[in-house]
């Protein structure tokens, strides 16, 4: 039953309640024997008689009072009155940083300032053996003075131990950190937890970067309809660092990819060591030269999260990569072209913009080229000293491509198929296209873009209804499709379930018979040139 303003527990005094969560209602009282404010955590009737609840909510009592750290929230006592078990813990004044993520992003100081302190609390955990597994903005507190304080330690477990526990929290699935289990909250697992295995530490390393993600951008990293529908992005899906604001340095994305690396034996391994990388990465000046121009890593290696460090650089990687298949399908070779080495440097306020996704792409005859920056389109031609930016094109745009004839600028945008002239004029709508992984304009005149685990599209230049072409298997993703010359067959990138697409394979299938051939094992974003 819950408690009213008046109520007493022993020398307790309800004055009022904070709020509830699974494992107990939480209530601001007066301490009259030391006349001072507490919480109390008061455990619901309908849990005291079951040992599974109880002994959660004892063992809650058992780490806080092994914790003593300035950013975790501390516990008084465990108070007992009659058939009421409640803690007795720290009042902390001030907004969840649920609340405050609620008002929209937090300025990207202050999110350093607070990510700082979420790792100092639970660098103090892991030390002393601690795992949370609950993480989320909704669990931590701000005081008015900006100290940090990380709570509910409710589903805390000592690294040795394992134990059963159920919970029907909305948010939660059942049960240990063991094997064949999950406990925690859907939208901040890692995949290792997603999937029911053991986790360490790195799971609050994981959620310390869905953490940081959400207080940049106002948005969860992973999140769907269901409970269900969350975890699949979690295991599926990488997180879009598109959304970050361009006053985000590279320093502090790089340390969100390296929190939200699906493999955890790639992931941030200790919380204080990550801290003190980013504060080294943002002490260092991003230098910028003609000989090639500074971008900082991304998201480590993962998917198609590499980080592009010039634009030369990645000219220079297309054109190995497409000399490989080439070299697999032509047995008579050609004569050697003239090699131009060249840097194109960007402006003094542009910046990569990080998409996961390919950013540069080079006119047919090479006479122009054209990269997102700033989340906007920008072409640069080799007889001009200056790149222009493309009207139009300044809405979250990605994965240029570039029609045969060098007319047209293809692209993603709010979740579209586009082109835009390469003289200039408004953007055209082709067709829908979510989350697309890649595009080639070819010779046809169709446009082929990958949908990963829905396989391959084409639509026409003009525009018009996309259609299937190429169908992948369950667990399959496909990327990057190009139509190679007497348009049957499509050469891309084949990846099998969530793995790093450095152990994909670049194919070729008939859009005819459905025949398909592996051309290389271990690559990816091959070209036909």
């Amino acid at each position: 039953m819950p408690l009213s303003s008046g109520t007493r527990l022993d020398f307790y005094e309800v004055t009022g309640k904070l709020g509830e969560g699974a494992m107990g209602e939480v209530y601001r009282a007066r301490d009259t024997t030391l006349d001072r404010d507490v919480a109390l955590k008061v455990l619901p009737e309908a849990f005291t008689a079951d040992p599974e609840r109880l002994a959660r909510f004892q063992r809650e009592a058992k780490v806080l009072a092994s914790l003593n750290h300035p950013n975790i929230g501390g516990i008084h006592g465990l108070q007992t009155s009659g058939d009421t078990r409640a803690l007795v813990l720290e009042l902390i004044e001030g907004p969840t940083l649920a609340e405050r993520i609620a008002e929209g992003p937090v300025p990207v100081d202050q999110a350093v300032a607070i990510v700082r302190q979420i790792a100092d609390a639970l660098s103090a955990a892991h030390d002393a053996g601690i795992v949370h597994r609950d993480l989320k903005p909704a669990n931590i507190k701000v005081r008015p003075d900006g100290t940090v304080k990380v709570l509910d330690f409710g589903l805390a477990k000592a690294a040795e131990g394992v134990g059963g526990e159920t919970a029907d929290a909305p948010t939660m699935t059942a049960m240990s950190s063991q094997a064949g289990a999950i406990i925690g909250t859907a939208a901040y697992m890692p995949p290792e937890q997603a999937r029911g295995q053991a986790v360490d530490k790195r799971a609050d390393i994981w959620a310390l970067g869905c953490v940081c993600y959400e207080l940049l951008t106002g948005r969860r990293a992973f999140e769907g309809g269901t409970i269900s529908d969350t975890l699949a992005s979690v295991l599926a899906r990488e997180v879009d660092l598109t959304h970050l604001p361009d006053s985000v340095p590279p320093a502090l994305q790089k340390f969100i990819g390296r929190c939200l690396e699906k493999d955890a034996t790639r992931r941030l391994r200790d919380a204080a060591e990550g801290v003190l990388q980013l504060d080294e990465g943002l002490a260092q000046p991003v230098v910028e030269t003609a000989e090639a121009p500074a971008v900082a890593a991304a998201v480590p290696l993962r998917l198609w999260q590499r980080p592009v460090p010039a634009l030369a650089t990645a000219v220079a990687l297309t054109a190995l990569t497409g000399l490989a298949v080439w070299t697999m399908m032509r047995p008579e070779p050609l004569p050697t072209a003239p090699v131009a080495r060249f840097a194109v440097p960007l402006g003094a306020d542009q910046n990569f913009t990080r998409t996961g996704r390919h950013i540069v792409a080079i006119s047919p005859d090479g006479s122009a080229i054209v990269y997102v920056a700033n989340s906007q389109l920008f072409v640069r031609r080799l007889d001009q000293l200056q790149a222009t930016a493309i009207p139009g094109t300044q809405s979250d745009s990605r994965s240029p491509f570039i029609s045969p004839d060098g007319e047209w600028i293809g692209f993603f945008a709010d979740g579209q198929l586009k082109k835009v002239a390469m003289s200039g004029g408004a953007p055209v709508t082709l067709c829908d296209a979510q989350n697309p992984w890649g595009a080639s304009w070819g010779a046809d005149d169709m446009i082929l873009f990958g949908q990963g685990p829905d396989g391959i599209w084409r639509v026409p230049g003009t525009s018009g209804t996309p259609e299937v072409v190429i169908t992948v298997e369950d667990g399959e993703q496909a990327h990057g499709p190009q139509m190679l010359p007497g348009n049957e067959w499509v050469l891309f990138t084949l990846s099998v379930g969530s793995g790093a697409w450095d152990d994909a394979q670049v194919v070729m299938q008939s859009v005819v018979t459905g025949e398909r051939v592996v051309l290389i094992e271990g690559g990816r974003d091959a070209r036909y040139v």
